[in-house]
């Protein structure tokens, strides 16, 4: 018995392993990829924004991704995931992938510091486009590598383009022919964060005298960065020029309110405040919490308020003003001291633009301070609050100016010290050695620079940056504190998300026409 069924074993492999040898095994050679490493990638990529503003969603609402990779010019269908350089895609494709694609994975540019003023301008206006727009499809970014571009090259010049063959036959021996890619992003989906805190830094230096009769002023500045992705959002300009500027000043003025030589008559209030990039949320919690306190502040009474935000070109210091300050007043003589200051190196222009409360944000961060009666306006190198330079991923540390840093640094210090001290002579307080300083100027940029700040990535508290800072400024102020604020549970001003990042497989793999068209030919040669 055993002996018959061998036999009828062996008789069936005499018949079909020579068919194997002939025509399986030789298809089976000519799909397989030439190395088998090559037949799977694996890269990290970063999600589009999400989080939710005053009850409004903002940016990408999916998250996992399992789809077959098609370029600009061949996808068809939600079937599709859209592979392709951002420098290629335009605001209107995007309008029709957000709307009929089923993901889209965008490759970025290999150095964004070699773009053209137009490509990054064409870039930026794309980020802007994206983001003020909810998607509702996964949108994923990755960083520029040689075998992403191999991919990318894989991907357009495909076969798969059904719509470009010729008649049905050809469009079929292209799917069995083609080679294909899966894109896969194993993730959960994204859910909102409940572990939410968004961080402010205060500190001050007393002046000489009795501190309640002293003249405040409060210096202010947002730590945090935007972006089209949070995980790729470093805000090297916007805003940390403002955050590098104003930890200057807390070095300049400490180690003169150190001297009994150089001890001013007036209190110095230092702010870095988070949440800027949502409606400045951390200025207007430092207000409640010292303008509504029952023990009053020395805010309460402060002669104005410097906001400072992305100040790292050359040109102009625009002072944007929610009302003028009246002539005489602290504020009019600052700004007088500012022009003197600044000389020929950059013209001062202040630039008036009222509160508009129907807006989603406030325009500038000075406006929250104007809201609540206090003399404040912004020191900026940016002319307009709609310049999409506030927010974007190309804004890089090697695209700032650390030249013009350096100037409006000095201008704002000079002015400051000539306010404080009632001197004609600019920087006349300042000994040669206690100037403006572009070595601890370059590490505090190198340091905010090197990472993302984006809200929702600091958002946890004991976060190492927040505490990074903290310690920078404990070295030379008084009673620095971190406070929180958290969203009401009840009716959130802001909701966060939980997934920024994740790992993307990219598979090489064959349309599933040929798994059709090889299981009919094996049986077909069987028959």
């Amino acid at each position: 018995m055993i002996f018959n069924e061998a036999d009828e074993l062996a008789e069936l492999l005499k018949g079909i392993f020579p068919v194997y040898l002939l025509i399986a095994l030789p298809l089976f050679i000519i799909i397989s990829p030439v190395c088998p490493v090559t037949a799977s990638h694996e890269f990290p990529v970063y999600r589009m924004q999400q989080y939710d503003l005053h009850g409004v969603p903002h940016g990408c609402r999916s998250a996992p991704v399992n789809l077959e990779a098609r370029s600009l010019s061949s996808w068809s269908t939600g079937r599709h995931c859209v592979v392709a350089r951002m420098q290629d895609i335009s605001a209107d494709q995007f309008r029709e992938i957000r709307a009929k694609a089923g993901a889209l994975l965008v490759a970025l540019p290999r150095d964004l510091s070699t773009l053209t003023d137009k490509q990054k301008q064409d870039l930026i206006q794309l980020e802007k486009g994206m983001l003020y727009q909810e998607v509702f499809i996964p949108v994923y970014f990755a960083v520029w590598t040689p075998e992403l571009q191999t991919i990318l090259d894989d991907v357009a010049h495909s076969k798969l383009t059904d719509e470009k063959a010729g008649t049905a036959a050809q469009a079929l021996l292209h799917s069995v022919s083609a080679n294909g890619y899966q894109i896969v992003i194993n993730t959960n989906k994204a859910s909102p964060r409940i572990d939410v805190n968004i961080a402010s830094i205060q500190g001050k230096l007393s002046g000489y005298g009795v501190e309640d009769k002293l003249p405040t002023i409060a210096i202010v500045a947002h730590y945090d960065s935007f972006g089209i992705a949070p995980e790729l959002a470093f805000g090297a300009e916007s805003n940390g020029s403002g955050v590098v500027l104003l930890l200057e000043l807390v070095r300049l003025f400490a180690n003169l309110y150190a001297s009994s030589s150089t001890f001013a008559r007036a209190n110095l209030l230092f702010l870095l405040s988070g949440g800027g990039k949502l409606n400045y949320q951390g200025s207007k919690k430092w207000l409640e919490d010292n303008l509504d306190a029952v023990d009053g502040s020395l805010l309460q009474d402060a002669s104005f308020v410097i906001c400072l935000d992305s100040i790292a070109q050359k040109g102009t210091l625009n002072v944007h003003v929610s009302k003028p300050p009246k002539e005489g007043s602290a504020a009019a003589n600052f700004l007088k001291e500012l022009e003197t200051a600044s000389e020929n190196k950059a013209k001062v222009e202040m630039i008036h633009k009222k509160i508009n409360l129907k807006e989603e944000v406030l325009a500038w961060e000075h406006e929250r301070y104007s809201i609540r009666r206090l003399p404040a306006f912004t020191l900026s190198s940016i002319r307009s609050h709609k310049d999409p330079t506030r927010g974007t991923i190309l804004d890089v540390k090697k695209n700032l100016n650390m030249d013009a840093l350096m100037q409006n640094a000095r201008i704002v210090a000079q002015a400051l010290s000539s306010h404080i001290y009632n001197i004609s002579t600019p920087m006349s307080a300042f000994s040669e050695d206690m100037g403006v300083e572009e070595e601890s100027m370059r590490i505090l940029l190198d340091f905010l620079a090197s990472q993302p700040r984006a809200a929702q990535l600091l958002a946890e508290k004991n976060n190492a940056l927040v505490s990074s800072l903290h310690d920078i400024m404990s070295r030379y102020l008084k009673d620095v504190k971190v406070t929180y604020q958290v969203a009401d549970k009840r009716d959130p001003e802001f909701v966060f998300y939980d997934v920024s990042k994740s790992t993307v497989n990219v598979y090489s793999v064959k349309p599933a026409v040929f798994d059709l068209f090889l299981h009919s030919r094996l049986l077909s040669t069987l028959g």
